[in-house]
């Protein structure tokens, strides 16, 4: 597609961390940082919006649920910071996706391949349960993000609520695709949904999801997104 190139993706990112649109999570994330910085007088806190990042390329869509608050909240990219970065990245690593298998924070070298990281909303929300005018009003990002990938192939979502999202963002009814570890949907515009649980700590350490349960949808996204 004409036009789309990385730094339209910049300038989108840019946008994003200024938007303050949903006054809970604002003052949620920006509670965090403080009190945590407080507390350590050490670190300082991310505490904007969190941007997607990776290939602009993309064939996989990598979609999760939101930034954990000390987490992605903390470090400024999803998924870094946390117990779900410390599985989610040697995963995408084992598969060829990612260049090196530990990401902690932005310009830490870590460069991804054919897939691309981004979040049903973007705030770090309290208990990480987003309210359902808090989904809405993310959705718009959502549109514009996945917008400026128009090689994207293949979703893979990260739990149910980012499963429901991408179903909304398309405008389909949840109920004939319904959510369950490594089911696959067709999708009218011709790509896959592709389901996983989520790489929470809770589902990780339980045995819910090991790390060979992942490594087969992941094996299986590569290869219904064409990528070698």
């Amino acid at each position: 597609m004409a036009g789309v190139t990385p730094e339209r993706l910049e300038d989108l990112y840019r946008e994003l961390a200024a938007c303050r649109r949903c006054e809970r999570l604002v003052a949620w994330r920006e509670e965090v940082g403080r009190k945590k910085r407080r507390a350590f007088r050490a670190e300082t806190y991310w505490a904007r919006p969190v941007p997607g990042f990776g290939d602009p390329n993309a064939r996989l869509l990598i979609f999760g649920l939101a930034p954990g608050a000390h987490g992605s909240n903390r470090t400024g990219r999803m998924f870094t910071g946390d117990a779900s970065g410390d599985f989610l990245y040697p995963a995408l690593w084992r598969a060829g996706l990612a260049s090196r298998p530990r990401s902690e924070r932005p310009g830490d070298g870590l460069e991804l391949r054919g897939a691309y990281i981004t979040a049903a909303v973007r705030c770090a929300p309290p208990g990480n349960k987003p309210t359902r005018a808090e989904f809405a009003a993310c959705s718009a990002w959502t549109a514009r993000e996945l917008a400026l990938l128009p090689e994207l192939r293949v979703y893979l979502a990260l739990g149910r609520l980012a499963h429901d999202a991408l179903l909304e963002h398309h405008g389909l009814v949840k109920a004939r695709f319904p959510f369950a570890h490594g089911a696959e949907h067709a999708l009218p515009d011709g790509r896959v949904l592709l389901d996983s649980y989520h790489v929470s700590r809770q589902n990780t350490q339980t045995g819910r999801l090991t790390a060979a349960m992942f490594d087969e949808v992941l094996a299986r996204a590569k290869a219904l997104a064409e990528l070698a």
